[in-house]
């Protein structure tokens, strides 16, 4: 079983809790590096910003690009399996890779909600992954 607490974080209306995950990605030269997505139930895919796939050593091929759609319109990205890690498991999942750092990284359903049963305890401020 693996926790996660909600993060207090600032909004636009005051101060909210989100659902955070503390997750690890290997990059291109086998490196772990650690980022921390929004746990999103909504979300297809995960999602990773611009800045981040560069870090892991991605590089952007012209003929991959592919648009998705999502609450803040449509954004470019390139998707990608790669290896990532949740506490002490570790597995290859599907990334799409945005374009652009005008999108939040998200934790998708596809490959992550497949390995795990994913319980949000928002009353108590918990994300139980099990």
């Amino acid at each position: 079983m693996i926790i996660f607490r909600y993060k207090d974080e600032l909004a636009t209306k005051g101060r909210i809790k989100r659902p955070i995950a503390d997750i690890f990605i290997r990059s291109n030269n086998s490196e772990w590096i650690e980022f921390h997505p929004y746990i999103d139930s909504g979300a297809d895919v995960t999602l990773i910003p611009l800045s981040l796939g560069k870090l892991i050593g991605l590089t952007i091929d012209e003929k991959k690009i592919e648009q998705i759609g999502g609450i803040r319109g449509s954004v470019p990205v390139i998707y990608f399996k790669q290896e990532i890690r949740i506490g002490e498991i570790q597995f290859p999942a599907q990334i799409a890779w945005a374009l652009t750092e005008e999108v939040p990284p998200l934790l998708g359903r596809t490959d992550i909600f497949d390995k795990f049963n994913v319980e949000f305890k928002q009353k108590d401020g918990l994300i139980v992954f099990q």
